[in-house]
């Protein structure tokens, strides 16, 4: 049993975690997953609705389960990639990224898409979940500010640990430059015990588009 944490993801995101999951590591590996979390490995998908029902102790359980089956690297990549196949998923059909397609929105500059993009994100988490975040711009990069990551919730760690997040955060903003890649990555995590998690994205982006 997992005692609640009373801060809930949406089921829509969190169905698109688990579609992501299965996407990644096929049906077996997810119901290897559950059962290496402590969860029932023939758990319904999440509903495709906005109510606030998926809780963040729950994440954070799968979230650590990822390391302990593949170990502290191999659980990281594979949380990036995560991450970014949860907001291919279904991320980008929430609020204003549904309007990314818009040709008035890749009409604009890289920077102003980037940055558009990334307060839609931080938007999005703050008013449909209880992962209240902020973004913050700091001159050369931005800083996204995350008062209660679910990834992290409850964790103690000597590393960060919200790799699934900074995957979300990179394919949004590939998917807002049509196709150019962010260098991103946590700067604090609440597992290591500071009072929030900090995302650090370098607004230039890494290189050319991808093919």
């Amino acid at each position: 049993m997992f005692e609640p944490s009373g801060l809930y993801y949406p089921n829509r995101l969190a169905r698109a975690l688990f579609l992501a999951l299965e996407d990644i590591m096929g049906r077996t590996g997810l119901q290897a997953l559950l059962e290496t979390a402590g969860l029932l490995a023939d758990a319904v998908y999440p509903p495709d609705n906005m109510s606030r029902q998926f809780d963040f102790a729950l994440i954070a359980a799968m979230n650590a389960a990822l390391e302990e089956m593949y170990g502290a690297r191999g659980g990281r990549g594979m949380a990036l990639k995560i991450g970014r196949a949860s907001f291919a998923c279904g991320m980008k059909r929430f609020g204003a990224l549904a309007g990314v397609a818009d040709p008035a929105f890749q009409v604009l500059p890289l920077l102003d898409r980037v940055d558009l993009g990334l307060k839609a994100l931080a938007s999005i988490f703050t008013n449909f979940s209880d992962q209240k975040t902020a973004l913050e711009d700091a001159g050369e990069h931005y800083l996204l500010h995350i008062d209660a990551s679910p990834f992290a919730w409850g964790r103690v760690t000597d590393k960060p640990v919200c790799h699934a997040l900074v995957g979300i955060v990179q394919e949004c903003l590939r998917y807002v430059s049509n196709g150019y890649e962010f260098h991103v990555y946590e700067v604090a995590c609440t597992a290591t015990g500071t009072e929030t998690c900090i995302l650090q994205v370098n607004k230039q982006p890494l290189g050319a588009k991808r093919a």
